[in-house]
């Protein structure tokens, strides 16, 4: 299973997400039944990087402190970069079928696997 963090959205944010090995995504919900919604790929409408633009165009659900957020991702690149870190990390924008959104950060191998099912 493959790990990343919901950063905001429709589910709870600062809380890690995961793709299964089976395709589905496990995303971290507030029901007393369960603590994770497992989701089909197949439900993913589309999936895209996060840029100031598509930020500034989830509005209310994602807020506007995030643009901030993406505005500066650069410099986190940088940092990281100058850290030593050789992993590449996405930060990403997702939409379902049922319109619910999420945007978190995982690998970029992750993030095309999901881009991919929604073709």
């Amino acid at each position: 299973m493959a790990k990343f963090k919901v950063e905001a959205g429709d589910f709870i944010a600062e809380e890690h997400g995961w793709l299964t090995w089976d395709d589905r995504l496990k995303l971290p919900v507030e029901k007393e039944s369960a603590r994770y919604e497992h989701i089909s790929l197949s439900r993913l409408e589309t999936v895209e990087a996060a840029t100031e633009e598509s930020v500034k165009r989830l509005g209310g659900t994602v807020g506007w402190g995030l643009a901030g957020a993406v505005v500066l991702g650069p410099v986190g690149l940088l940092a990281g970069l100058l850290a030593g870190g050789k992993k590449k990390r996405v930060t990403f924008i997702a939409v379902l079928d049922d319109g619910r959104k999420f945007m978190a950060t995982g690998s970029h191998k992750d993030y095309i696997k999901m881009q991919a099912a929604t073709f």
